[in-house]
């Protein structure tokens, strides 16, 4: 399933809310219609909770902080607006999926409560990264459920590799996301700029920018340490962590707005992941390769066997089931059974999901790692009827069943590049080590693929 509804790069200069920058707003107009199209976008993207990555929270040299309250909330009371001020409930759960699949990548995280943030002399409070696109969101209604984590000074890979863990974070739970990357580029971009002018920061916008439309990860990844120091930017480490989250999706980035006017670059950009219809269909994942999924991870993990729900339709159901696992549409495991061999479908599946990753002697078993990856199928079969010739045979429609003697060859219907009757004969008959010219009967079944 696709576990990013929305991902997006949003400034954060507290000048863009009314209440702090006065007539001075105006002067950032157009970055405050970008952010408040984006909150738009968020609200009709169908995200359950929002990961909020932002430069401004407690840093840490060697860790991601992650601020573990029960309520996050904050005001911008520093910037003179006491008034505006936000609270979203924290997502607990995410919260703990994240950490766990961080120290598993072996990054290390800082939970902060109340009294662990006062231990280290930093603030527990919503600081004005998360504030400011906070508050457009607000407006429009959009108050779910949010993880606020604020990058340390980790190398990008590893900052990269903090957002692939978010992403298993996201996908261990089936919850999907709002990303939100806050930070300005350089803030050196002209002679009245806070940090003074640089050429660096023009040259370092553009940069960015400009991998940004192409989506260039790796590239983004690579820009030089000297370019990043130089252009003094707070959104670099933002958006690389943002990239994490999306690795391996489909993006094509939509560049919204880009203005500079107090010598400050303020970029707004959509990177929301763009799936094709076949995947849009399938995000609804169906309780049957919900329970396949449960079942490898589970395995994979824990070397558990897991329970099926105790009122599933599934356990009163008895059927043939086969379970493929697919990795970026290459086969990764497939195992089944053209009769039922267990008590109900739920067990069927169960076993052959688990034989599947781990005894489909053509794949090494599954690893931890990929269980991200894989994309779950499961066959429910009819029961097979003999046929009288081939000619009776559909290779999109009807699987085959070739048998002489104890040999047999089973192939399900609908497969890539298996076209014609001739071809699915060749490989059923190929599979049972039975010679085309043998006299063999032939059997076809109906088959329920569910995604």
């Amino acid at each position: 399933m696709r576990t990013v509804s929305h991902a997006g790069i949003y400034p954060h200069p507290p000048i863009l809310i009314l209440e702090v920058g006065g007539a001075e707003s105006a002067k950032v107009a157009v970055t405050a219609e970008a952010v408040s199209e984006m909150a738009d976008r968020v609200k009709e993207s169908g995200a359950e909770t929002i990961v909020l990555i932002t430069p401004h929270g407690p840093v840490f040299h060697d860790a991601v902080a992650l601020l573990s309250v029960n309520t996050l909330e904050g005001s911008l009371a520093r910037f003179g607006a006491p008034g505006v001020r936000v609270a979203y409930q924290n997502d607990l759960q995410l919260l703990a999926a994240i950490e766990f699949e961080a120290d598993r990548a072996g990054i290390r995280t800082v939970l902060l409560d109340e009294r662990g943030a006062a231990a280290y002399g930093v603030s527990a409070a919503l600081d004005h990264g998360a504030l400011v696109p906070l508050y457009f969101f607000a407006k429009k209604g959009v108050l779910l459920p949010l993880v606020h984590l604020t990058f340390g000074h980790l190398t990008p890979h590893q900052l990269f590799a903090f957002g692939q863990a978010v992403q298993r974070a996201l996908l261990r739970l089936k919850r999907r996301a709002a990303v939100v990357a806050s930070g300005d580029l350089s803030h050196r971009l002209s002679k009245d700029a806070p940090a003074g002018f640089s050429a660096a920061g023009e040259e370092f916008d553009q940069e960015v920018i400009r991998l940004l439309e192409r989506f260039d990860p790796q590239s983004i990844l690579s820009i030089d340490e000297r370019l990043l120091a130089e252009a003094g930017e707070c959104g670099y480490r933002s958006i690389v962590i943002c990239l994490g989250i999306l690795d391996g999706q489909s993006v094509q980035p939509e560049i919204i707005s880009y203005e500079a006017p107090f010598g400050v670059g303020y970029l707004v950009a959509d990177l929301t992941p763009k799936g094709t219809e076949e995947q849009k269909e399938r995000e609804v994942e169906s309780e049957l390769v919900r329970l396949a999924r449960d079942t490898l991870e589970t395995f994979v993990r824990h070397r558990e066997i897991i329970e099926p729900v105790v009122d599933s339709s599934l356990l009163v159901q008895q059927a043939g089931v086969f379970v493929s696992l697919k990795i970026n549409g290459r086969l990764r495991g497939c195992i089944g059974t053209i009769a039922p061999a267990q008590a109900n479908l739920a067990a069927e599946i169960i076993e052959n999901t688990i034989s599947a990753g781990f005894y489909d002697p053509r794949f090494p078993p599954v690893a931890a790692e990929e269980l991200p990856l894989i994309e779950y199928s499961v066959d429910v079969l009819s029961p097979s009827e003999p046929i009288s010739g081939p000619h009776e045979l559909d290779p999109k429609k009807y699987g085959v069943i070739v048998e002489k003697g104890g040999r047999k060859g089973l192939l399900l219907p609908d497969l890539d590049g298996v076209d014609t009757v001739e071809r699915q004969l060749s490989i059923a008959l190929e599979k049972a080590g039975i010679m085309p010219q043998e006299n063999y009967q032939i059997s076809r079944f109906l088959v329920t693929r569910y995604y």
